[in-house]
């Protein structure tokens, strides 16, 4: 992928407040630099950053609900379009490829077209994709539709912190805070809220999933009002590196490959934990309902601790014991969903809420990575496109596993076993060093 593609973000995205304080003239261009913009100020320019406020928590909110809400509806989807247990493990697997796949595809979009354009686009398609799928007809109807939407969804998870660096680049710590919130609020809605709701709209698992459309549209309207102002005469920053420095070979970097493996072992464990856990939970006698509010418990998790977790890893040289301590937890939770699934549900579903708070360490310990923009932007495009990746053949495995076992001691033993080299890789992506240092 190239430099270029990833640091030129597009006028949709361009804020109405400078990017940073007016430097003393040197003569000099910084070769980090961001866009720089004749500054606006007064009521329309606050009213319009109220927008990409309500832009991102909107769009934050539909990252995860249609993969949630299948995984509460698996069982009636299952039955409905007459899938094997294979072909369900493919399904909690297409989330990871659309992933990997277009978190390639990107930053290209958002060059051509502005991060703000893609997003709106992103949400246009979640909406279409849910809506449609339900009533595609057959499975191959319902994996496109799923496609769809999934593809909407990875685009925006890409680009939603460069649209956050770009508006609020004073206040990075805080949005991304309130982006992580909203993101996990959104997954743990989906989870509580698709059994209920589908009951009271007649009982149809079709109307039960194609009701989350309505967020996504919603979502689009914010955006459309961001689109409409383009700002003129933006000068993109560069987002290389600095005159006289070597290229960075990320593929040569053990840094960059710890971090995307286990970047992908901490998705993998995730979208297993998405797709399957209702299941786990609904096969050992527990209800529809709790199994679905059991979901919620693990994905509402990530809301306070999204906020925890980055600024006590900022404040630590070494990451491992972080690491560590969400691994042991998750290595807890699947022996208990092995030994008493029904019995300690609620326990196992708080200790692999905890374990799977993985991904806002590997976030956070991308940034540390790397002393300079640049270098951000490679390792995370890197470690995040490599690591879906990574993560395909989880979801499937588990499926093949319990639809030929069973039962669910062998998935659960390959999760356990996922979980062990998880932590070793984090142990190593965690130690104080920067991707420049090993060019």
């Amino acid at each position: 992928m190239a430099d270029e593609d990833l640091a030129t973000l597009g006028p949709a995205a361009e804020p109405l407040i400078p990017a940073a304080p007016p430097a003393r003239d040197t003569g000099a261009v910084r070769p980090d630099a961001v866009p720089e913009r004749v500054p606006e100020s007064g009521p329309a320019a606050r009213w319009l950053t109220g927008i990409v406020i309500a832009g991102l928590v909107l769009a934050a909110l539909n990252l995860r609900p249609a993969i949630t809400s299948l995984g509460a509806l698996l069982k009636e989807v299952r039955d409905g379009l007459g899938m094997s247990g294979t072909v369900a493990g493919l399904l909690t697997s297409v989330p990871a490829l659309c992933f990997a796949v277009f978190g390639f595809a990107a930053p290209r979009l958002a060059r051509r077209w502005g991060p703000g354009a893609i997003v709106c686009a992103g949400m246009a398609a979640i909406a279409v994709g849910v809506v449609v799928r339900p009533f595609a007809g057959g499975t191959p109807g319902f994996l496109a539709g799923s496609a769809l939407a999934l593809a909407g969804i990875a685009v925006s998870n890409v680009l939603l912190p460069v649209v956050i660096k770009t508006w609020f680049p004073d206040r990075v710590g805080s949005m991304t805070g309130l982006y992580s919130m909203a993101l996990a609020l959104g997954t743990s809605l989906a989870a509580a809220l698709t059994v209920p709701m589908t009951a009271a709209l007649g009982g149809s698992w079709r109307t039960g999933l194609a009701v989350w459309a309505l967020l996504a549209a919603l979502a689009v309207l914010p955006w459309l009002v961001v689109l409409r102002r383009r700002p003129a005469g933006v000068a993109p920053g560069s987002g290389r590196p600095g005159a006289g420095e070597p290229p960075i070979r990320i593929t040569s970097s053990p840094t960059a490959w710890a971090l995307a493996v286990f970047f992908g072992l901490q998705a993998t464990a995730a979208y297993i934990t998405m797709g399957w856990m209702p299941q786990i939970f609904r096969d050992a006698g527990v209800s529809a309902g709790t199994a679905g509010v059991l979901l919620a418990v693990t994905m509402a998790m990530g809301v306070p601790l999204s906020f925890v977790l980055p600024r006590l890893a900022s404040r630590m040289r070494h990451q491992g014991p972080l690491v560590v301590a969400l691994g042991v937890c998750g290595l807890a939770g699947y022996t208990g969903l092995w030994l008493a699934p029904a019995a300690g549900a609620w326990g196992w579903a708080l200790l692999m809420g905890i374990s799977n708070c993985a991904f806002p360490l590997a976030l956070t310990m991308i940034g540390m990575r790397s002393a300079t923009p640049a270098g951000v932007v490679k390792l995370s495009a890197f470690a995040q496109s490599v690591g879906y990746l990574i993560s395909i053949p989880g979801p499937l495995l588990v499926g093949t596993l319990y639809q030929h076992s069973g039962g669910w001691g062998l998935p659960i033993a390959l999760m356990v076993g996922l979980m062990v080299p998880q932590i070793a890789v984090g142990v190593l992506a965690g130690r104080n060093r920067r991707i420049e240092d090993e060019r």
